[in-house]
């Protein structure tokens, strides 16, 4: 610890300090060019440093930045909290303090182990169990081939540019997806409702998971279960074996049901048709699965980014293994062009219904897992400046190409699987739950050769899809808790979570659980995302400025984003996620399975929850509101609200110096809104021949010689493209 007499300096020094803050950093740069100081690590505020509190000269504001976006009050100044880096990182030359330094180097953020750790956890995170019986069928019903190109549209003006938007806010914060509203305070509750989406859709995540963990360990009997019917069971009159050697053309099947439907049902989940009585109680065979779920998942979290970046390498690149090899195999089964043919064939009247493009929208938030937290929390560990624009582009085409690789798969399989029933492919497709855990196993279970084989490869490659997003998902809300109390042991906050969702997750194994599962996906994790992801663009572009967020951008990768990435952001997201959001209100019919429509008790807990996640939007901008202090009125508090805190932009000393520096170039994004924004322009500057004024061109060979260039008044652009990208 540096005394005071020897740390501090003296007024006249103070105030040299103060004026030459804005010059060059010579000194740093030559360190960095040595490669003795790394600037890429973020890092956090220390216990020590947060103690150095100090109140600032009044008049230094005018001399430090001439910038109303980072001034205050002089009023304010002697209360100001202080700032997420060491109070003077900045000594008297211009460089940046030893102290400040030392501080960085003792309190950095975690990162992951390598680049490549971060890209395949967000692949892992990104391909899950959506990609392989959620979009297979969401295609089929939506038209086919003719799905595709709906999809591909929203994934190219909607998914994309999200998932880069996310992206950028948390590698530049190095914040979770609370703490990351630093940028605009008022809508914090963004944050917190995103924490509750995500928090409800991982507890029924992680049933899936122990659905497939029990599928898993059954799947090494020498007979596999689900292949022959069970006289124990309330429906064997009315089963028939879906086993191999069981040949269904010869003899009429219909009003049966197959032995893995009656399995799934009556075996695994003891399904209720009603809950008008009540769910019942847990299956304990299902429960201990449930609590091996998250035992893994607590495992992997427990060391954070160091441990959940390796075992991303198992749950990123397995999957695809175990379905090249189901390929291979499936399409070589007798029925299976009938299956791709049933997938692929295009339904064109289909892409004239808005539910097509509903269905689209939704299957791309699900897919991607855009709007809830996770993309945010991962690349706040990311190094300042990580590539994400790269990084961006390749999960988006990673996600479409396993999302259609899972599609030709599934449905090889289930054209053999018709074509062995008898049926049509229409009559063996089965939608969620049903596609993972009646017709493939039933599929399976025709196989001529090692069934049991294959069985464990696809149950298998399904679990490592769901703990690759189980991770993600509980790991941001981990992140959020850590954040807010950094001083908590990781080990334990990871453990209560997992505790609390194994518990929460007992509701779902019960006989009447998959009514409550459906209850909980429609209204904890469906249309809510897209209330929440409109709010956070229209926070970026439209209140903290879309053009000052461009600039943080340039500075921390060194590109400058084209007029797709600024029109998407700023218009076409907002705008398509509205109609959305109220075509989803406006055509909300009652939940039902089959006949039978859910009890309104039952569909008013699911309102309930919707109404938690989103009430915290306005409740938390209440309360960011009422703690603005040195405000004489509403206004004054709303206003200052929405502006960014102290604690908004690089956690390095380094960075943050530069940082102050580049926005100095272009300080009219920060004293005047109007220029935060970005509305597309035609360029104001026009490039003529003169020889061909007043209707009096010149000849071909004179005009290459007396031909010159006119051009409008002066302008700050050269070229059309600066034009478009300012």
């Amino acid at each position: 610890m540096v005394k005071k007499s020897s740390g501090s300096v003296s007024e006249g020094d103070h105030q040299r300090n103060n004026m030459d803050r804005g010059r060059s950093n010579t000194a740093f740069e030559q360190e960095e060019d040595d490669g003795r100081l790394s600037s890429s690590t973020p890092v956090r505020n220390p216990p020590k440093a947060r103690q150095r509190q100090q109140v600032r000269d009044p008049s230094s504001a005018n001399n430090e930045f001439n910038n109303a976006a980072f001034e205050q009050d002089d009023d304010q100044q002697s209360i100001t909290p202080p700032p997420p880096y060491p109070s003077e990182p900045i000594t008297a030359d211009g460089q940046v303090s030893p102290m400040a330094m030392e501080d960085a180097k003792t309190t950095e953020r975690e990162t992951w182990g390598s680049p490549l750790e971060f890209l395949l956890s967000c692949i892992a995170m990104s391909v899950g169990l959506g990609n392989v019986w959620r979009f297979p069928y969401t295609a089929y019903k939506n038209g086919g081939g003719a799905f595709l190109i709906p999809y591909i549209i929203v994934l190219l003006f909607i998914g994309k540019p999200l998932y880069f938007l996310e992206m950028a806010m948390g590698q530049f914060s190095s914040y979770g997806s609370v703490k990351v509203w630093e940028i605009v305070p008022i809508l914090k509750g963004v944050g917190y409702g995103q924490a509750l989406a995500t928090w409800f859709v991982v507890t029924y995540y992680c049933v899936l998971i122990a659905i497939t963990l029990f599928y898993f360990f059954s799947s090494f009997q020498t007979i596999l279960p689900w292949t022959v019917c069970d006289l124990s069971w309330l429906s064997a009159d009315n089963c028939y074996n879906s086993s191999a050697d069981t040949n269904l053309t010869t003899f009429n099947i219909s009003g049966l049901k197959s032995s893995s439907d009656i399995y799934f049902r009556e075996e695994v989940m003891k399904k209720m048709d009603s809950i008008d009585d009540g769910i019942g109680l847990p299956d304990w065979k299902l429960s201990l699965c449930l609590l091996l779920a998250w035992i893994i998942i607590c495992a992997i979290l427990m060391k954070g980014v160091a441990s959940s970046g390796k075992v991303a390498y198992f749950t990123a690149l397995f999957p695809y293994v175990v379905l090249v090899t189901l390929l291979v195999r499936g399409v070589t089964l007798e029925g299976a062009s009938d299956g791709i043919l049933y997938f692929i064939r295009p339904d064109w009247p289909k892409l004239l219904d808005a539910s097509t493009w509903y269905a689209a929208v939704t299957q791309c938030f699900f897919s991607l897992s855009v709007g809830f937290g996770p993309i945010v929390m991962f690349s706040s560990y990311n190094p300042f400046r990580h590539n994400i624009y790269r990084d961006a582009v390749i999960i988006s085409l990673m996600d479409t190409f396993t999302s259609f690789l899972a599609g030709i798969t599934i449905f090889s399989i289930l054209g053999n699987l018709a074509h062995e029933s008898g049926k049509n492919v229409t009559d063996v497709v089965s939608a969620g739950t049903g596609l993972a855990f009646v017709s493939y196993p039933d599929a399976i279970a025709k196989f001529q050769y090692v069934p049991q084989f294959f069985a464990v490869m696809f149950f298998l490659m399904l679990l490592t899809l769901g703990i690759g997003s189980a991770v993600s998902l509980t790991g941001c809300v981990v992140t959020i808790i850590c954040d807010d109390f950094p001083h908590w042991k990781r080990w334990l906050v990871v453990t209560g979570i997992c505790l609390i969702g194994f518990i929460s997750g007992l509701v779902y194994v019960t006989p009447g659980g998959l009514i409550v599962l459906d209850i909980v996906d429609y209204f904890g994790g469906g249309f809510i995302i897209f209330l929440m992801a409109t709010i956070e663009t229209i926070g970026i572009c439209w209140i903290y400025g879309l053009n000052r967020f461009v600039r943080d951008i340039e500075f921390m990768l060194g590109i400058k984003l084209s007029a797709y990435w600024k029109i998407t952001w700023a218009y076409i997201i907002p705008a398509v996620l509205v109609f959305i959001f109220c075509y989803a209100m406006g055509t909300y019919t009652p939940l039902k399975d089959g006949d039978y429509v859910y009890p309104a008790a039952a569909t008013g807990a699911g309102w309930f929850l919707a109404a938690i996640a989103v009430l915290q939007v306005p409740l938390w901008a209440a309360i960011v509101i009422y703690r603005q202090e040195n405000c004489s009125n509403l206004f004054e508090r709303i206003m200052s609200s929405i502006k960014q805190t102290d604690h908004w932009g690089p956690k390095n000393p380094a960075h943050r110096l530069e940082w102050k520096k580049f926005q100095m170039e272009k300080p009219h994004h920060h004293t005047s809104y109007s220029a935060r924004l970005w509305v597309p322009k035609i360029p104001s500057r026009m490039t003529y021949d003169v020889s061909t004024c007043n209707n009096n061109p010149l000849p071909a060979k004179d005009a290459s010689h007396q031909r010159t260039k006119v051009t409008s008044a002066p302008h700050s652009r050269s070229t059309f493209e600066n034009e478009i990208a300012d």
